[in-house]
């Protein structure tokens, strides 16, 4: 390991909590020290960027392919790296948060080829879910994970478990309990930094390695970021370059036309795409809420059959495939259920989607529960059958226009009552068990995380901006739903809920994300963590 003088600029702010100290060492924390040392400010162009675009795009300047990166996606000859040790076969993979054992070790154990550990939507970011989740992260790596639960049931890891790939916090995210020359610390750096240098070596000698999904990319700009953070990283840990992997989730309008660009810039370190449905909407909305040929329908009525997902999803797949990277499918987000007639129609809508997914050249695809993961794994292995891929369809026949991305209108159509209702039911109960701190929940039948807050939310806010809905039945709304959350659960906040949502769902301008809100004046805070 390559060591030189600490940097000493990297502070704890709250009380260490049980076995903290074996993940907050000083070599850590001055690891993630160098990290924020060398990228921090390149980070704050980043996001300065992502505001002068926003602008741009929000006062008319058309959305298109960058002509200056015409040369790259006209190359007919690059490649991105050839799969890594754990990830040649991908045709299931389970999300969840690394902060709950039992779920984690549930994940592991569900016959998934991959586990997402996700310290970002998933997570509410209590400071004991983050350093709990590199507890686990670590015990997991080192099969040290198992245990008995109070009521005496155990939990322990089987032979053969998923492939760990970890995703960390988003670019515009801090960490409001690490703090580098007096400010927050990237969450994003955090969350990569202290499971590089606890884990990567670790991963390497049980066969696979270093393995991420960075969320929320908005161009390749940012690709590139991430992936000089990779080099310096393997760099200072004498970790040979290139062994880290990375799939880039495209839930981003802007993503969506920089797809190739991405992939180029992270190509000896790119395991693939994946696409990120929910976000996506949130992101085209979030960019193209002013206009009112951008109104969407109740987001049940938004399915990936819609012209515009449709042409995102296949252009997603011949990308990749033309460079011989995975095509990662989205999230199956439904709960078994214990009535037998709920359970089957669960299980008959994601094998219906997994099949159009399959069908369509995707790889593998994503379930949020273990009770899914059978139906999706039956469904590719009709498709795959001994092939860990079908990047040999490269989808010569799909070409995709900037009009189609954008060919939001062929499903436009007013909200219904009951699409608002249930947009404020979910988004105050997401809310209430967020500011908890629980990043991943159980609502109607689904499981929900933070994207289906933001897509919720920012729904409620285009309605109420073009008038496709009065405030007086979004008030009233709320309001019942807020009497309703009182009742169903003693111990919530209803007036801290009803602040956030009225920051986020009822301000005249959109706040791009209701998290960084909620990281500063509703900032988690739980009795694990020190006010």
């Amino acid at each position: 390991m390559t060591t030189s003088a600490p940097t000493r600029r990297v502070r704890v702010l709250t009380s260490a909590g049980e076995r903290h100290e074996e993940i907050l060492t000083p070599a850590a924390l001055d690891f993630v020290g160098r990290l924020i040392g060398a990228f921090g400010e390149r980070r704050l162009w980043v996001l300065k960027e992502r505001r002068r675009r926003a602008l741009r795009l929000a006062t008319g300047t058309p959305l298109d392919f960058p002509v200056a990166t015409a040369a790259v996606r006209d190359d007919p000859s690059w490649r991105v790296a050839p799969p890594a040790p754990g990830l040649a076969d991908r045709r299931v993979e389970i999300t969840g948060p690394p902060a709950d054992r039992r779920m984690a070790v549930n994940a592991l154990n569900s016959g998934a080829r991959v586990w997402m550990a996700d310290f970002e939507d998933a997570t509410a970011p209590t400071w004991h879910n983050v350093i709990e989740g590199q507890l686990t992260l670590r015990d997991a790596i080192e099969r040290r994970i198992d245990f008995t639960a109070p009521g005496g049931k155990e939990y322990r890891l089987r032979p053969n478990p998923a492939t760990i790939v970890v995703r960390p916090r988003g670019w515009h995210l801090e960490e409001h309990h690490l703090e580098y020359d007096g400010r927050p610390a990237p969450a994003s750096l955090v969350d990569f930094g202290l499971y590089f240098f606890h884990c990567a070596q670790r991963q390497i000698d049980a066969g696979h390695g270093p393995y991420f999904y960075l969320p929320k990319l908005e161009n390749a700009y940012e690709a590139r970021l991430w992936n000089d953070v990779f080099v310096l990283a393997q760099e200072l840990l004498d970790i040979p370059r290139g062994t880290v992997r990375a799939t880039v989730l495209i839930e981003t309008i802007t993503a969506a036309f920089e797809m190739e660009e991405i992939l180029h810039e992270l190509r000896e370190h790119s395991s693939g795409l994946n696409a990120g449905r929910w976000d996506y909407l949130f992101s085209l909305i979030k960019t193209f809420g002013h206009r009112t040929d951008f109104l969407l329908p109740d987001r049940a009525k938004v399915t990936m059959t819609a012209p515009f997902m449709r042409a995102y999803t296949e252009l997603l797949v011949r990308t990749c495939h033309r460079r011989g990277a995975h095509a990662i499918g989205g999230m199956a987000a439904q709960v078994p259920s214990r009535d037998p007639e709920a359970h089957a129609a669960a299980l008959a809508t994601v094998r219906l989607d997994k099949e159009r997914e399959a069908e369509d050249g995707f790889d593998g695809s994503w379930v949020a529960h273990p009770g899914l993961v059978q139906t999706c794994r039956d469904v590719f292995d009709t498709v795959l059958g001994d092939r860990p891929d079908q990047i040999h369809r490269t989808r010569e026949d799909v070409v995709t226009t900037a009009s189609d991305l954008l060919s939001v209108r062929r499903v436009g159509g007013p909200p219904t009552e009951e699409g608002v209702r249930t947009n404020i039911a979910v988004t105050l109960r997401y809310f209430d068990a967020w500011l908890r701190g629980q990043g991943a929940v159980a609502l109607y039948g689904l499981m929900e995380d933070a994207a289906t807050a933001e897509i919720a939310r920012v729904q409620i806010w285009q309605w109420l901006r073009h008038r496709a809905v009065d405030r007086a039945t979004v008030l009233r709304h709320l309001d019942r739903e807020l009497a309703a959350l009182g009742a169903e659960y003693p111990w919530a906040d209803p007036d801290a809920v009803r602040r956030l949502f009225e920051e986020t769902a009822l301000a005249t301008e959109l706040p791009s994300f209701f998290t960084p809100s909620a990281y500063g004046r509703h900032l988690v805070r739980t009795s694990r963590d020190p006010a």
